[in-house]
């Protein structure tokens, strides 16, 4: 709202107005809004919901300190949700549709996990909503972000098409085809010729390729949204976990929206060119100062837990961000936190249910799934595969430990584009 009516006084010639115009000095508002109100009104939230008793029930998994965070208020996520959600109508470009795109991606997985929560708490129902119900609610936006790029004239990208050495400056050059198009193109990372096209895979299908390879490329939105979503829910375990891993990768895409919104960096790096996406670092920089100022109540020890109200949303965000910005094969690295927590947890499952099958006895790899449980139990507790440290690891020093690994992982998603 802020910039409409910012442009407008501009077109008088009111001082200072003109700096609207510039996507970072928008970002850094949102990063400041989102910030401050996270804190500021974070801690009325959760009196609200401490006076409402709207606390987690928690399992008793035999875990150091973890009985203590009973009646911890939960539900936290709102403030993450509303601290995103008014910086961007305030400060963005409301008919971007990049932007449009990730304001209904907020809203949506944020209204599901707040229904789950609702149901965990109010109804006393610990498994919460079914999960038959999720699946449709993420399915439901996979279908609405792939189907939106796919119709909406204004997502579209300019392809690097040839690379070549200036010979009067001996520099490298990229050019770009001529006209913005539709494709079903995106970034793999390491590669030199580092586009790949879903399309690709239908070459026997003549005219209809071109059709199947958006169809594909819809089924893999579907898989990536849901994928992440209930990835970073997992992770969603220790206090601070999921809020300073998101941050991590929400910093991240905010530099790789930028770059492939502006074709000088997007040709130095040699991306396709995406115009419009250089919006989303306004939503990246809500993004980042929300979930920092969740983290103000949310680290060790805990005073508020975000439920699934904000742990679902938070992966689909990521999920749709990469997905928007033609990056979403980079998410297997920027998100590998999230993939290796849902990883231990498949692999868990699948050979305690193979062992008790074969053997009458169900084995396990880890001492505890997700992942970050396994280091909270000493070795030698749980007759498991994998043992590891003689002595539990605290809390605290886990979470810190895996923001350091998404640290690395953030440097080298950006490093793999120049790696090429």
């Amino acid at each position: 709202m802020l910039y409409y009516l910012f442009t407008y006084l501009d077109k008088l010639d009111v001082p200072g107005a003109g700096m609207f115009n510039y996507i970072s000095f928008r970002a850094a508002l949102a990063f400041l809004f989102a910030l401050i109100f996270s804190t500021l009104i974070g801690r009325r939230i959760i009196n609200r919901l401490q006076k409402m008793q709207i606390g987690e029930t928690i399992r008793d998994l035999d875990l150091e300190g973890q009985m203590k965070k009973t009646g911890t208020p939960t539900m936290g996520g709102i403030i993450i949700l509303f601290s995103i959600l008014l910086p961007c109508l305030f400060v963005g470009v409301l008919d971007n549709v990049y932007m449009i795109l990730m304001l209904i991606t907020t809203v949506w997985l944020g209204l599901l996990g707040f229904a789950d929560d609702y149901i965990k708490v109010f109804k006393k129902n610990k498994d919460g909503l079914r999960g038959i119900f999720k699946i449709i609610g993420q399915v439901g936006i996979g279908l609405i972000v792939g189907l939106t790029l796919y119709f909406s004239p204004n997502a579209v990208i300019v392809e690097n098409v040839h690379k070549h050495v200036d010979e009067n400056t001996q520099l490298e050059v990229v050019e770009y085809a001529k006209d913005e198009v539709k494709s079903t193109k995106t970034t793999i990372p390491f590669f030199k010729n580092n586009n790949l096209d879903y399309a690709d895979a239908f070459n026997w299908a003549g005219e209809n390729k071109q059709l199947l390879g958006w169809i594909l490329f819809v089924v893999v939105v579907i898989f990536v949204v849901t994928a992440v979503s209930n990835g970073a829910n997992l992770t969603d375990g220790l206090d601070g976990l999921a809020t300073g891993t998101s941050a991590i990768q929400g910093a991240t895409l905010g530099i790789l929206a930028y770059v492939s919104g502006n074709v000088h960096y997007s040709g130095y790096l040699n991306i396709m060119y995406i115009p419009g996406s250089g919006e989303l670092l306004v939503f990246a920089a809500a993004f980042i100062g929300a979930t920092i100022g969740f983290l103000w109540f949310n680290s060790y020890p805990a005073q508020v837990f975000m439920g699934d109200t904000g742990s679902l949303a938070l992966g689909g965000i990521i999920a749709v961000f990469a997905i928007a910005i033609h990056k979403e094969l980079l998410i297997p690295i920027l998100s590998g936190i999230f993939l290796v927590e849902s990883l231990s947890v498949i692999l868990q499952t699948a050979y305690f249910k193979f062992t008790k099958k074969r053997t009458g006895v169900g084995k396990r790899i880890f001492k505890m799934s997700p992942l970050h449980h396994h280091y909270q139990k000493p070795a030698g507790t749980v007759d498991a595969l994998i043992q590891g440290s003689k002595q539990a690891i605290p809390e605290s020093k886990i979470t810190i430990r895996f923001w350091i690994v998404g640290l690395i992982l953030a440097a080298v998603t950006i490093i793999t584009l120049k790696m090429r």
